[in-house]
Protein backbone atom coordinates (compact mmCIF):
# COMPACT_ATOMS: atom_id res chain seq x y z
CA UNK A 1 0.00 0.00 0.00
CA UNK A 2 1.18 3.44 -1.17
CA UNK A 3 1.92 6.27 1.22
CA UNK A 4 -0.29 9.39 0.95
CA UNK A 5 1.64 12.34 1.36
CA UNK A 6 0.21 15.97 2.55
CA UNK A 7 0.25 19.17 2.40
CA UNK A 8 1.57 21.59 5.08
CA UNK A 9 0.14 24.86 6.40
CA UNK A 10 0.11 26.88 9.40
CA UNK A 11 2.60 24.66 11.31
CA UNK A 12 1.10 21.31 10.69
CA UNK A 13 0.36 18.62 8.08
CA UNK A 14 -2.41 19.11 5.95
CA UNK A 15 -4.50 16.17 4.08
CA UNK A 16 -5.28 17.59 0.32
CA UNK A 17 -8.81 17.73 -0.05
CA UNK A 18 -8.85 18.24 -4.26
CA UNK A 19 -9.55 14.98 -4.97
CA UNK A 20 -5.95 15.26 -7.37
CA UNK A 21 -3.10 12.88 -6.70
CA UNK A 22 -0.02 11.65 -8.51
CA UNK A 23 1.75 8.72 -8.02
CA UNK A 24 5.42 9.33 -6.69
CA UNK A 25 7.87 6.88 -8.53
CA UNK A 26 11.38 5.34 -7.48
CA UNK A 27 13.25 5.88 -10.59
CA UNK A 28 15.74 2.85 -9.90
CA UNK A 29 12.54 0.55 -10.22
CA UNK A 30 9.52 2.37 -11.97
CA UNK A 31 7.20 1.72 -9.21
CA UNK A 32 5.34 4.09 -6.83
CA UNK A 33 5.45 4.50 -3.19
CA UNK A 34 3.58 6.96 -2.40
CA UNK A 35 0.69 9.81 -4.13
CA UNK A 36 1.11 13.32 -3.67
CA UNK A 37 -2.15 15.80 -3.47
CA UNK A 38 -2.45 17.87 -5.91
CA UNK A 39 -3.68 21.41 -4.22
CA UNK A 40 -6.52 23.39 -5.76
CA UNK A 41 -6.49 27.43 -5.66
CA UNK A 42 -8.35 27.10 -2.76
CA UNK A 43 -5.91 25.22 -0.93
CA UNK A 44 -2.89 27.25 -2.40
CA UNK A 45 -5.15 30.45 -0.72
CA UNK A 46 -5.13 28.82 2.97
CA UNK A 47 -1.80 28.22 2.94
CA UNK A 48 -1.14 32.16 1.39
CA UNK A 49 -3.70 33.46 3.91
CA UNK A 50 -1.95 31.37 6.91
CA UNK A 51 1.35 33.08 5.77
CA UNK A 52 -0.23 36.71 5.80
CA UNK A 53 -1.59 36.27 9.40
CA UNK A 54 1.80 35.37 10.12
CA UNK A 55 4.03 37.99 8.73
CA UNK A 56 3.26 41.06 11.40
CA UNK A 57 4.55 39.02 14.40
CA UNK A 58 7.50 37.54 12.54
CA UNK A 59 8.44 40.72 11.13
CA UNK A 60 8.45 42.02 14.65
CA UNK A 61 11.12 39.80 15.54
CA UNK A 62 14.46 40.82 15.55
CA UNK A 63 17.04 39.73 12.90
CA UNK A 64 18.92 38.35 15.54
CA UNK A 65 16.11 36.03 17.02
CA UNK A 66 15.12 35.03 13.48
CA UNK A 67 18.47 34.33 12.65
CA UNK A 68 18.82 31.92 15.94
CA UNK A 69 15.91 29.77 14.16
CA UNK A 70 18.64 29.14 11.02
CA UNK A 71 21.07 28.09 13.79
CA UNK A 72 19.34 25.55 15.28
CA UNK A 73 17.69 24.62 11.63
CA UNK A 74 21.38 24.39 10.15
CA UNK A 75 22.05 21.55 13.40
CA UNK A 76 18.99 19.77 12.85
CA UNK A 77 20.19 19.25 9.13
CA UNK A 78 23.44 18.08 9.77
CA UNK A 79 21.67 15.40 12.03
CA UNK A 80 19.35 14.24 9.44
CA UNK A 81 21.40 14.16 6.15
CA UNK A 82 21.53 10.41 5.88
CA UNK A 83 17.78 10.69 6.20
CA UNK A 84 17.25 13.82 3.46
CA UNK A 85 19.57 11.90 1.58
CA UNK A 86 17.68 8.63 1.31
CA UNK A 87 14.28 10.65 0.00
CA UNK A 88 16.34 12.77 -2.30
CA UNK A 89 17.69 9.30 -3.70
CA UNK A 90 14.62 7.28 -3.47
CA UNK A 91 12.60 9.90 -5.44
CA UNK A 92 14.64 11.44 -7.78
CA UNK A 93 17.47 8.45 -8.31
CA UNK A 94 20.40 10.66 -7.99
CA UNK A 95 23.19 8.42 -6.25
CA UNK A 96 23.47 9.17 -1.82
CA UNK A 97 26.88 11.12 -2.65
CA UNK A 98 25.27 13.44 -5.02
CA UNK A 99 22.54 13.44 -2.58
CA UNK A 100 24.45 14.53 0.24
CA UNK A 101 26.11 17.30 -1.69
CA UNK A 102 23.12 18.93 -2.60
CA UNK A 103 22.22 18.82 0.88
CA UNK A 104 25.68 20.60 1.57
CA UNK A 105 25.22 23.01 -0.56
CA UNK A 106 21.91 23.85 0.46
CA UNK A 107 23.20 24.02 4.01
CA UNK A 108 25.56 26.92 2.96
CA UNK A 109 22.76 29.09 2.37
CA UNK A 110 21.76 28.61 5.55
CA UNK A 111 24.59 28.88 6.98
CA UNK A 112 24.31 32.55 5.03
CA UNK A 113 21.25 33.02 6.66
CA UNK A 114 22.37 32.64 10.02
CA UNK A 115 24.24 36.15 9.72
CA UNK A 116 21.35 38.02 8.25
CA UNK A 117 21.51 40.93 10.80
CA UNK A 118 25.18 42.30 9.53
CA UNK A 119 23.35 41.56 5.75
CA UNK A 120 20.62 43.75 6.97
CA UNK A 121 22.41 46.67 7.98
CA UNK A 122 22.01 49.43 6.39
CA UNK A 123 23.65 53.40 5.45
CA UNK A 124 23.88 56.32 6.89
CA UNK A 125 25.39 59.97 6.16
CA UNK A 126 24.88 62.52 8.76
CA UNK A 127 25.12 66.56 8.08
CA UNK A 128 23.98 65.95 4.47
CA UNK A 129 22.73 69.71 5.25
CA UNK A 130 22.43 71.53 8.17
CA UNK A 131 21.20 69.52 10.98
CA UNK A 132 19.99 67.32 8.45
CA UNK A 133 20.59 63.21 8.54
CA UNK A 134 19.73 60.30 5.96
CA UNK A 135 19.90 56.70 6.75
CA UNK A 136 18.68 53.61 5.15
CA UNK A 137 18.08 49.97 5.89
CA UNK A 138 16.14 47.21 4.17
CA UNK A 139 12.17 45.97 4.89
CA UNK A 140 10.81 42.42 4.24
CA UNK A 141 8.19 42.45 1.22
CA UNK A 142 5.72 40.29 2.73
CA UNK A 143 4.37 36.77 1.57
CA UNK A 144 6.78 35.09 -0.93
CA UNK A 145 6.71 32.43 -2.64
CA UNK A 146 9.33 29.52 -4.48
CA UNK A 147 8.24 27.48 -7.36
CA UNK A 148 10.95 24.63 -7.41
CA UNK A 149 11.82 21.87 -9.44
CA UNK A 150 12.50 18.07 -9.17
CA UNK A 151 16.37 17.68 -10.12
CA UNK A 152 17.38 19.17 -6.59
CA UNK A 153 14.26 18.77 -4.57
CA UNK A 154 16.70 19.88 -0.75
CA UNK A 155 19.45 22.31 -2.28
CA UNK A 156 16.97 24.57 -4.34
CA UNK A 157 14.27 24.95 -1.76
CA UNK A 158 17.41 26.01 0.81
CA UNK A 159 18.30 28.67 -2.04
CA UNK A 160 15.07 30.59 -1.60
CA UNK A 161 13.57 30.79 1.65
CA UNK A 162 16.18 30.37 4.38
CA UNK A 163 17.04 34.07 3.47
CA UNK A 164 13.74 35.05 2.84
CA UNK A 165 12.64 34.09 6.28
CA UNK A 166 15.30 35.20 7.76
CA UNK A 167 14.53 38.74 6.29
CA UNK A 168 11.08 38.69 8.05
CA UNK A 169 9.23 37.32 5.20
CA UNK A 170 6.90 34.45 5.15
CA UNK A 171 7.00 31.60 2.68
CA UNK A 172 4.80 29.73 0.29
CA UNK A 173 6.81 26.63 -1.36
CA UNK A 174 5.56 24.68 -4.16
CA UNK A 175 7.98 21.77 -4.48
CA UNK A 176 7.99 19.56 -7.41
CA UNK A 177 5.54 16.94 -7.43
CA UNK A 178 7.93 14.15 -8.84
CA UNK A 179 9.96 14.14 -5.64
CA UNK A 180 8.06 16.28 -2.91
CA UNK A 181 8.94 14.00 0.28
CA UNK A 182 12.41 16.04 0.83
CA UNK A 183 10.79 19.39 0.80
CA UNK A 184 8.09 18.18 3.40
CA UNK A 185 11.17 16.95 5.86
CA UNK A 186 12.56 20.14 5.48
CA UNK A 187 9.65 21.88 6.39
CA UNK A 188 8.98 19.62 9.32
CA UNK A 189 12.55 20.26 10.19
CA UNK A 190 12.19 24.10 10.08
CA UNK A 191 9.39 23.81 12.67
CA UNK A 192 11.02 21.71 14.79
CA UNK A 193 13.80 24.51 15.06
CA UNK A 194 11.35 26.84 16.68
CA UNK A 195 9.82 28.45 13.18
CA UNK A 196 6.35 30.03 14.77
CA UNK A 197 3.34 28.40 12.81
CA UNK A 198 2.21 30.34 9.25
CA UNK A 199 5.98 31.26 8.84
CA UNK A 200 6.88 28.55 6.45
CA UNK A 201 3.86 26.63 4.34
CA UNK A 202 4.30 23.83 1.93
CA UNK A 203 1.50 23.32 -0.83
CA UNK A 204 2.31 20.54 -3.23
CA UNK A 205 0.66 20.79 -6.95
CA UNK A 206 0.48 21.39 -10.63
CA UNK A 207 -0.34 24.17 -12.59
CA UNK A 208 -3.46 25.45 -10.93
CA UNK A 209 -1.06 26.16 -7.29
CA UNK A 210 1.38 27.88 -9.37
CA UNK A 211 -1.52 29.88 -11.27
CA UNK A 212 -2.57 30.54 -8.00
CA UNK A 213 0.30 31.79 -6.73
CA UNK A 214 1.39 34.04 -9.58
CA UNK A 215 -2.35 35.86 -9.62
CA UNK A 216 -2.98 35.86 -6.01
CA UNK A 217 -2.23 40.20 -4.41
CA UNK A 218 -1.03 38.70 -1.11
CA UNK A 219 2.18 37.13 -2.88
CA UNK A 220 4.41 39.56 -3.33
CA UNK A 221 7.22 38.01 -5.01
CA UNK A 222 8.00 34.65 -6.15
CA UNK A 223 11.25 32.84 -6.89
CA UNK A 224 11.68 29.81 -9.74
CA UNK A 225 14.20 27.16 -11.20
CA UNK A 226 13.17 25.72 -13.98
CA UNK A 227 13.09 25.08 -17.27
CA UNK A 228 12.57 28.24 -20.17
CA UNK A 229 9.76 27.70 -21.46
CA UNK A 230 8.03 27.39 -17.54
CA UNK A 231 10.30 30.04 -15.96
CA UNK A 232 9.07 33.25 -19.05
CA UNK A 233 5.39 32.38 -18.18
CA UNK A 234 6.19 32.47 -14.56
CA UNK A 235 7.73 35.50 -15.41
CA UNK A 236 5.34 37.63 -17.28
CA UNK A 237 2.48 36.71 -15.38
CA UNK A 238 3.84 37.37 -12.29
CA UNK A 239 5.17 41.00 -13.52
CA UNK A 240 1.88 41.54 -15.36
CA UNK A 241 0.04 40.73 -11.53
CA UNK A 242 2.86 43.14 -9.76
CA UNK A 243 4.90 40.87 -8.47
CA UNK A 244 8.67 40.85 -8.33
CA UNK A 245 10.35 37.73 -10.05
CA UNK A 246 13.16 35.98 -10.34
CA UNK A 247 13.17 32.85 -12.71
CA UNK A 248 16.24 30.83 -13.10
CA UNK A 249 16.02 28.69 -16.52
CA UNK A 250 17.64 26.57 -18.83
CA UNK A 251 21.12 25.90 -19.92
CA UNK A 252 23.34 24.48 -22.86
CA UNK A 253 26.59 24.75 -20.60
CA UNK A 254 29.92 25.05 -22.53
CA UNK A 255 33.57 23.82 -21.42
CA UNK A 256 36.00 25.02 -23.72
CA UNK A 257 38.98 23.16 -23.61
CA UNK A 258 42.33 24.90 -25.26
CA UNK A 259 45.35 22.59 -26.53
CA UNK A 260 47.38 23.39 -23.50
CA UNK A 261 44.99 21.96 -21.27
CA UNK A 262 45.81 19.24 -18.79
CA UNK A 263 44.24 16.78 -20.47
CA UNK A 264 43.52 14.21 -17.62
CA UNK A 265 41.97 16.67 -15.46
CA UNK A 266 40.07 17.76 -18.04
CA UNK A 267 38.59 14.37 -18.39
CA UNK A 268 37.86 13.84 -14.69
CA UNK A 269 36.05 16.81 -14.67
CA UNK A 270 34.32 15.96 -17.76
CA UNK A 271 33.17 13.01 -16.52
CA UNK A 272 31.66 14.76 -13.13
CA UNK A 273 30.01 17.68 -15.07
CA UNK A 274 28.52 15.70 -17.58
CA UNK A 275 27.06 12.69 -15.93
CA UNK A 276 26.92 13.47 -12.19
CA UNK A 277 23.25 13.56 -11.12
CA UNK A 278 22.80 11.67 -14.69
CA UNK A 279 22.96 15.32 -16.71
CA UNK A 280 19.87 16.39 -14.50
CA UNK A 281 21.08 20.10 -13.98
CA UNK A 282 21.10 22.92 -15.13
CA UNK A 283 24.40 23.63 -14.37
CA UNK A 284 25.68 19.80 -15.92
CA UNK A 285 27.87 20.68 -18.76
CA UNK A 286 26.67 19.22 -22.22
CA UNK A 287 28.76 20.73 -24.68
CA UNK A 288 33.10 20.08 -24.72
CA UNK A 289 34.46 22.57 -27.31
CA UNK A 290 38.07 21.68 -28.53
CA UNK A 291 40.11 24.05 -29.86
CA UNK A 292 41.87 21.74 -32.91
CA UNK A 293 41.11 18.58 -34.06
CA UNK A 294 43.84 17.20 -32.07
CA UNK A 295 42.88 18.56 -29.14
CA UNK A 296 39.33 16.90 -29.92
CA UNK A 297 41.03 13.47 -30.85
CA UNK A 298 42.91 13.27 -27.21
CA UNK A 299 39.70 13.92 -25.44
CA UNK A 300 37.65 12.08 -27.26
CA UNK A 301 40.02 8.98 -26.88
CA UNK A 302 40.42 9.61 -23.12
CA UNK A 303 36.69 9.94 -22.25
CA UNK A 304 35.23 7.33 -24.04
CA UNK A 305 36.47 4.18 -22.27
CA UNK A 306 35.91 5.90 -18.86
CA UNK A 307 32.15 7.11 -19.88
CA UNK A 308 31.81 2.99 -21.06
CA UNK A 309 33.41 1.86 -17.52
CA UNK A 310 30.90 3.70 -15.91
CA UNK A 311 29.13 2.28 -12.97
CA UNK A 312 25.23 2.89 -13.50
CA UNK A 313 22.89 1.46 -10.79
CA UNK A 314 20.29 1.78 -7.90
CA UNK A 315 21.55 4.48 -5.20
CA UNK A 316 21.06 1.30 -2.66
CA UNK A 317 24.50 0.23 -4.63
CA UNK A 318 27.28 1.99 -2.90
CA UNK A 319 29.75 1.66 -5.81
CA UNK A 320 27.04 3.23 -7.81
CA UNK A 321 28.16 6.36 -9.90
CA UNK A 322 25.31 7.63 -11.69
CA UNK A 323 21.51 6.80 -11.06
CA UNK A 324 18.42 6.59 -13.46
CA UNK A 325 16.92 10.09 -14.89
CA UNK A 326 13.84 10.66 -13.00
CA UNK A 327 10.81 9.59 -15.17
CA UNK A 328 10.14 6.98 -18.08
CA UNK A 329 9.03 10.33 -20.08
CA UNK A 330 12.66 11.60 -19.28
CA UNK A 331 14.06 8.97 -20.49
CA UNK A 332 12.41 8.43 -24.33
CA UNK A 333 13.20 12.65 -24.05
CA UNK A 334 16.68 11.75 -24.24
CA UNK A 335 16.78 8.75 -26.34
CA UNK A 336 15.34 10.68 -28.46
CA UNK A 337 17.52 13.44 -28.72
CA UNK A 338 20.62 10.29 -29.36
CA UNK A 339 18.73 9.55 -32.42
CA UNK A 340 18.46 12.88 -33.44
CA UNK A 341 21.95 13.39 -33.17
CA UNK A 342 22.73 9.86 -35.08
CA UNK A 343 20.20 11.17 -37.95
CA UNK A 344 21.60 15.15 -38.01
CA UNK A 345 25.27 13.22 -39.00
CA UNK A 346 27.06 13.47 -35.34
CA UNK A 347 29.17 10.84 -34.43
CA UNK A 348 28.28 8.10 -31.83
CA UNK A 349 31.03 7.49 -30.21
CA UNK A 350 28.93 5.67 -26.70
CA UNK A 351 25.59 4.77 -26.93
CA UNK A 352 23.66 4.82 -23.77
CA UNK A 353 20.48 3.35 -24.69
CA UNK A 354 19.14 0.01 -24.18
CA UNK A 355 20.80 -0.66 -20.82
CA UNK A 356 18.85 -3.03 -18.78
CA UNK A 357 20.04 -4.06 -15.08
CA UNK A 358 18.60 -7.36 -13.55
CA UNK A 359 16.25 -7.05 -10.87
CA UNK A 360 15.94 -3.22 -12.20
CA UNK A 361 14.63 -3.74 -15.82
CA UNK A 362 11.63 -1.53 -15.09
CA UNK A 363 13.83 1.14 -13.81
CA UNK A 364 15.04 4.71 -15.70
CA UNK A 365 18.15 4.06 -16.65
CA UNK A 366 20.34 4.91 -19.50
CA UNK A 367 24.22 4.77 -19.88
CA UNK A 368 26.33 7.56 -20.25
CA UNK A 369 26.42 9.01 -24.24
CA UNK A 370 29.38 10.59 -26.32
CA UNK A 371 28.64 12.26 -29.22
CA UNK A 372 32.04 13.89 -31.80
CA UNK A 373 31.80 15.72 -34.76
CA UNK A 374 28.65 17.91 -33.61
CA UNK A 375 27.59 20.81 -35.87
CA UNK A 376 25.62 24.15 -34.10
CA UNK A 377 22.81 23.52 -36.12
CA UNK A 378 22.31 19.99 -34.54
CA UNK A 379 19.23 19.45 -32.09
CA UNK A 380 21.98 17.74 -29.66
CA UNK A 381 23.69 20.82 -29.82
CA UNK A 382 21.02 23.86 -29.34
CA UNK A 383 18.65 21.96 -26.74
CA UNK A 384 18.92 21.26 -23.16
CA UNK A 385 18.70 17.85 -23.58
CA UNK A 386 18.76 17.59 -19.45
CA UNK A 387 20.33 14.06 -19.39
CA UNK A 388 23.69 12.68 -20.08
CA UNK A 389 24.73 13.47 -23.34
CA UNK A 390 27.44 15.30 -23.90
CA UNK A 391 28.12 16.63 -27.36
CA UNK A 392 32.10 17.39 -28.65
CA UNK A 393 32.05 20.07 -31.07
CA UNK A 394 35.68 21.22 -32.88
CA UNK A 395 36.50 24.54 -33.19
CA UNK A 396 39.60 26.00 -35.32
CA UNK A 397 40.60 28.51 -32.82
CA UNK A 398 40.22 30.29 -29.63
CA UNK A 399 38.30 33.12 -30.98
CA UNK A 400 35.66 30.88 -32.99
CA UNK A 401 35.10 28.67 -29.56
CA UNK A 402 34.50 32.26 -28.02
CA UNK A 403 32.04 33.23 -30.41
CA UNK A 404 30.09 29.83 -30.41
CA UNK A 405 28.97 30.12 -26.77
CA UNK A 406 28.39 33.67 -27.13
CA UNK A 407 25.95 33.13 -29.74
CA UNK A 408 23.96 30.04 -27.84
CA UNK A 409 20.77 31.53 -26.43
CA UNK A 410 21.24 30.19 -23.24
CA UNK A 411 24.25 31.60 -20.79
CA UNK A 412 24.15 29.96 -17.61
CA UNK A 413 27.39 28.56 -16.90
CA UNK A 414 30.49 27.94 -19.10
CA UNK A 415 34.11 27.27 -18.19
CA UNK A 416 37.43 27.17 -20.11
CA UNK A 417 40.28 24.53 -19.26
CA UNK A 418 43.81 25.31 -19.49
CA UNK A 419 47.37 26.64 -18.55
CA UNK A 420 47.25 29.96 -20.00
CA UNK A 421 46.49 32.70 -17.85
CA UNK A 422 46.11 35.34 -20.44
CA UNK A 423 43.57 33.70 -22.45
CA UNK A 424 41.70 32.54 -19.08
CA UNK A 425 41.65 36.16 -18.17
CA UNK A 426 40.31 37.49 -22.00
CA UNK A 427 37.68 34.77 -22.11
CA UNK A 428 36.29 35.61 -18.55
CA UNK A 429 35.88 38.98 -19.47
CA UNK A 430 34.42 38.52 -22.73
CA UNK A 431 32.37 35.60 -22.42
CA UNK A 432 28.47 35.78 -22.46
CA UNK A 433 27.42 34.02 -19.48
CA UNK A 434 26.64 34.84 -16.10
CA UNK A 435 28.79 31.71 -14.65
CA UNK A 436 32.51 31.38 -15.46
CA UNK A 437 34.71 28.85 -14.17
CA UNK A 438 38.91 28.40 -14.96
CA UNK A 439 39.77 24.94 -14.48
CA UNK A 440 36.68 24.55 -12.79
CA UNK A 441 33.61 22.55 -14.68
CA UNK A 442 30.64 23.65 -12.62
CA UNK A 443 31.31 27.29 -11.58
CA UNK A 444 28.08 27.53 -8.75
CA UNK A 445 29.36 30.47 -6.20
CA UNK A 446 29.24 29.82 -3.10
CA UNK A 447 26.60 30.53 -0.72
CA UNK A 448 28.06 33.93 0.24
CA UNK A 449 28.16 34.83 -3.49
CA UNK A 450 25.29 35.02 -5.98
CA UNK A 451 24.06 32.25 -8.66
CA UNK A 452 22.42 33.42 -11.74
CA UNK A 453 22.88 33.10 -15.70
CA UNK A 454 22.83 35.10 -18.35
CA UNK A 455 20.28 35.74 -21.58
CA UNK A 456 17.41 32.69 -22.00
CA UNK A 457 19.18 31.48 -18.41
CA UNK A 458 17.33 33.72 -16.26
CA UNK A 459 14.33 36.53 -16.04
CA UNK A 460 14.78 39.13 -13.91
CA UNK A 461 17.36 41.35 -12.40
CA UNK A 462 18.33 39.37 -8.83
CA UNK A 463 20.51 36.21 -8.94
CA UNK A 464 19.25 33.94 -6.27
CA UNK A 465 20.90 33.30 -2.38
CA UNK A 466 24.21 35.78 -1.45
CA UNK A 467 23.41 39.22 -1.10
CA UNK A 468 21.39 39.30 -4.15
CA UNK A 469 19.14 36.97 -2.13
CA UNK A 470 18.96 39.69 0.14
CA UNK A 471 17.91 42.63 -1.83
CA UNK A 472 15.16 40.47 -3.81
CA UNK A 473 13.25 39.49 -0.71
CA UNK A 474 13.76 43.14 1.02
CA UNK A 475 12.50 46.54 -0.39
CA UNK A 476 15.14 49.68 0.52
CA UNK A 477 13.66 52.50 2.23
CA UNK A 478 15.38 55.81 2.74
CA UNK A 479 14.87 58.51 5.81
CA UNK A 480 16.09 62.03 5.79
CA UNK A 481 15.05 63.42 8.85
CA UNK A 482 15.77 67.20 10.69
CA UNK A 483 16.08 67.72 14.30
CA UNK A 484 17.01 71.23 15.17
CA UNK A 485 19.35 72.08 17.42
CA UNK A 486 18.25 73.26 20.93
CA UNK A 487 21.39 74.85 21.89
CA UNK A 488 20.38 78.54 22.74
CA UNK A 489 22.29 80.83 24.80
CA UNK A 490 24.46 78.78 26.53
CA UNK A 491 21.87 76.24 27.09
CA UNK A 492 21.03 72.70 25.78
CA UNK A 493 16.89 72.93 27.18
CA UNK A 494 14.79 75.81 28.35
CA UNK A 495 12.17 74.31 30.92
CA UNK A 496 9.24 76.36 32.36
CA UNK A 497 9.05 76.52 36.35
CA UNK A 498 7.72 74.37 38.62
CA UNK A 499 8.60 71.43 35.20
CA UNK A 500 9.66 67.87 36.11
CA UNK A 501 13.32 67.93 35.25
Amino acid sequence: MTETLHHFIDGKAVPGVSGNFQDVLNPATGEAHARVPLANAAEVKAAIKAARAAFPAWVAEAPAKRARVMYKFRELLYAHIDELAELVSREHGKTLDDAKGEISRGIEVVEFACGIPQALKGDFSDSVATNIDTHSFRQPLGVVAGITPFNFPTMVPMWMFPIAIACGNTFVLKPSERDPSPGLRLVELLHQAGLPHGVMNLVNGGKEAVDELLINPDVKAVSFVGSTQVGEYIYTQGCTHGKRVQALCGAKNHMVVLPDADMDKTVDALMGAAYGSAGERCMAISVAVAVGDATADELVAKLAPKIQGLKVAPYTDPDAEMGPVVTQAAKERIEAYIQSGVDQGAKLVVDGRGLSLQGYENGFFLGGTLFDHVTTDMAIYKDEIFGPVLAVVRAENYETALQMVNDHEYGNGVAIFTRDGDAARDFTVRVQAGMVGVNVPIPVPVAYHSFGGWKRSLFGDHDIHGMEGVRFYTKLKAVTSRWPSGIKDGALFHFKAGADH
